[in-house]
């Protein structure tokens, strides 16, 4: 069966960023979530005539691509650590203060485990429920509740730290 090139370009183009900015998010690094990407759509090429019939195609590519990228992390060559520059008095509120703080909160969700930060990215930054969340991570939706919460109770502590850090 030959593949609909066409409308599999169309799907690619519209989709790669939404799902680059997701898989980012979950992976951690841009490399790796290119890598998880591009892994994904090769798959999806592979199987475009029977994914382009279902309902939602976008949702089948997530899906890889998530997986991809939660593997990439139990490989040994992935884990690496990144350091971390003292932040600076939090009395003058600016621009460059949010840009500060977006970092700090995108740090500490890059330090959950994958599958935490795969949840938490999925549910708040896809905006996705929580059966869809166990439906792209293969796993039940009680799951999913126990990891969202034990990656916000973790991401809560992180933060706290980090504002009294500021306050020292």
């Amino acid at each position: 069966m030959s593949v609909d090139r066409a409308g599999f370009d169309e799907f690619f183009v519209a989709s790669w960023p939404r799902l680059l900015r997701t898989t980012y998010g979950v992976a951690g690094d841009a490399q790796l979530a290119e890598d998880a990407l591009q892994t994904a759509f090769t798959k999806a090429y592979a199987a475009w005539s029977r994914i382009s019939r279902t309902d939602e195609p976008l949702a089948y590519v997530r899906r890889i691509a998530i997986n991809a990228a939660i593997a990439q992390h139990r490989k040994a060559s992935a884990r690496r650590e990144t350091t971390v520059e003292s932040l600076r008095d939090g009395s003058v509120v600016s621009h460059a203060d949010d840009v500060v703080v977006h970092d700090e909160v995108w740090r500490a969700i890059a330090a959950l485990p994958a599958r935490q930060r795969a949840v938490v990215v999925l549910r708040y930054y896809e905006d996705l429920s929580e059966k869809q969340i166990a439906d792209v991570l293969g796993c039940r939706p009680g799951t999913v509740k126990s990891q969202a919460s034990a990656a916000l109770a973790t991401l809560r502590a992180a933060l706290e730290n980090a504002s009294e850090g500021d306050r020292a």
